[in-house]
């Protein structure tokens, strides 16, 4: 199991800005969409959309993003504004109301669509943890993953400001987590309430449910844990094959300045065992059989498609309801870029899975 310190700057690595892809002719690029890069070819799936191939293209050639900053202060505000990259675009495309609420003491963001909550969802919610390896994302990647869901089901989203490395360390986040969850349980049936987050937010997501069934609470209806495993983000054939796939091929000249490193400090996981269900609840297979319905998103080129594959399977053969969608050529976080249509697919798919299981 690999570490998930590691979160952060890989998603530095492989997630880049919602900005056109290059639009000049570029010699490495061939009239398939292959790409070639000191002499090495690296292929596109047919299948791709062209707003995919496109981005893809950006995404080997150009490697818009380098290691994450050693300064923890730096590299919030830096992945902020990657964050805010993609939040301009949809917050054209899908019109929210954000307003700052503490709930159980715990500062969130809610977003409600501007045209009003659907009357089959007025009983409903849905819970937000957001992603950015346990440093970063707050107020940023959390709107991101909430304004399209929100939006599209008509539905309240509440995004969990909690708590992060290296100030603070596990079980910090799932304790502000449930803090948030036993306050909207005294006004929401834990069957009318749904949890779900992208990359770090898919761990937590993982590490909720966990935490809230050590505590006594009911597991809410429905989880989505999307760009992350019940063990994390790495492991299997995807880790050793997305960077290639991301034309990540060394030996490259320069590319040395792109190893990813994490930013200073204590890692939020660090202390953690890897037995330890609570922090990775894959290692428990009593755990597993208790788990709500999940639902897993990822994509054929994200570090973590083996993982979340490999959880799914393991809550399907416990007897849990765990659907797995994966889109082929695909990266970590690519629902966070709205201008897609396969991450548009993919908010539909989360907007049905939720729909099916929360109680009206």
């Amino acid at each position: 199991m690999a570490p998930v310190r590691l979160a952060a700057c890989a998603i530095a690595a492989f997630l880049a800005t919602a900005g056109s892809a290059q639009t000049p002719p570029d010699p490495r690029i061939a009239a398939n969409g292959t790409v070639t890069l000191d002499g090495v070819q690296v292929a596109l799936p047919a299948s791709l959309s062209p707003e995919a191939k496109a981005y893809l293209q950006h995404l080997i050639v150009d490697k818009p993003f380098g290691a994450a900053v050693p300064d923890i202060r730096e590299e919030r505000t830096r992945q902020d504004g990657i964050m805010g990259e993609f939040l301009r675009p949809m917050r054209e495309r899908y019109k929210v109301d954000v307003t700052e609420e503490r709930i159980g003491g715990i500062l969130t963001d809610v977003v409600t669509p501007s045209e009003g909550i659907a009357p089959e969802n007025r009983n409903r919610v849905l819970i937000n943890v957001h992603g950015g390896g346990f440093t970063t994302g707050a107020r940023s990647a959390s709107l991101v993953e909430s304004v399209p869901l929100a939006a599209l089901m008509k539905i309240k989203v509440i995004s969990v400001d909690y708590r992060m490395a290296p100030e603070f360390q596990f079980p910090a986040a799932s304790q502000d987590v449930e803090k948030v969850y036993s306050a909207l349980l005294q006004t929401y049936g834990a069957e009318h309430i749904g949890l779900y987050g992208c990359s770090a937010g898919g761990v937590l997501t993982s590490q909720s449910v966990a935490w809230f069934q050590s505590r006594g609470l009911p597991n809410p209806a429905a989880v989505g844990v999307f760009c992350a495993g019940l063990n994390g983000y790495f492991g299997g054939d995807s880790t050793a094959l997305a960077g290639a796939l991301l034309g990540n091929l060394p030996p490259l000249p320069g590319t040395e300045k792109l190893s990813p490193r994490p930013p200073a400090g204590p890692t939020y996981l660090g202390e953690a065992a890897a037995d330890d269900p609570l922090a990775y609840p894959e290692s428990s297979p009593e755990m597993l059989r208790k788990f709500p319905p999940t639902l897993f998103i990822s994509g054929t080129r994200s570090f973590e498609f083996a993982s979340a594959l490999a959880s799914h399977n393991k809550l399907a053969a416990a007897g849990v309801e765990s659907q797995f969608h994966g889109w082929d050529g695909m990266f970590h976080g690519f629902v966070y870029n709205s201008e897609l249509p396969e991450a548009r697919e993919a908010y539909d798919g989360m907007v049905r899975f939720f729909s099916a299981h929360l109680a009206e």
